[in-house]
């Protein structure tokens, strides 16, 4: 009796060992890319604070599958293992931040900084910076651009 319950305890372990770790998605809309690479083609977007497993992980990216049974690969900045609320003091709260606002508040990088760089540059012209911080352009677009340029991922996939 006592050998089928040390069975059955491995055997449960093993199960959850096996069971993929769940993350939330930390920004307003996280990006699964085929490839583990910012070059990877869109495989779909899941909102914030949803749900995925991650399978299995390269450096700082992680092979996940979605609520709706995708798979792809996202970047860590746009993941959490913390439960995520998006109520705050009781009212609606703003919905994450942007995948640009997350990469900048690394680098430590915020509108205040931003005007306290370009108070203390008070004789240069930022309106093309500005200009090119409003630029967007498609999947299909970056996806061609990569296509065309012949620029390897990381991986070695194209």
């Amino acid at each position: 009796m006592r050998n089928r319950f040390h069975i059955l305890g491995v055997a449960l372990w093993c199960a959850a060992a096996a069971r993929a770790a769940e993350m939330r998605v930390q920004v307003q809309a996280g990006q699964v890319r085929g490839a583990p690479s910012y070059l990877g083609g869109m495989v779909t977007t899941v909102g914030y604070g949803q749900p995925v497993d991650v399978v299995s992980t390269q450096g700082a990216w992680h092979q996940v599958r979605t609520a709706d049974g995708k798979s792809g690969w996202m970047h860590d900045s746009a993941l959490t293992a913390k439960l995520i609320s998006a109520n705050a003091g009781g009212a609606a709260a703003r919905v994450g931040a942007s995948g640009d606002e997350m990469a900048l508040a690394g680098k430590g990088f915020n509108k205040d900084v931003e005007a306290q760089f370009k108070a203390s540059r008070a004789g240069v012209d930022f309106s093309w910076v500005d200009k090119m911080g409003s630029m967007t352009a498609s999947t299909a677009e970056i996806e061609r651009f990569v296509k065309n340029g012949g620029l390897a991922q990381p991986g070695g996939a194209q």
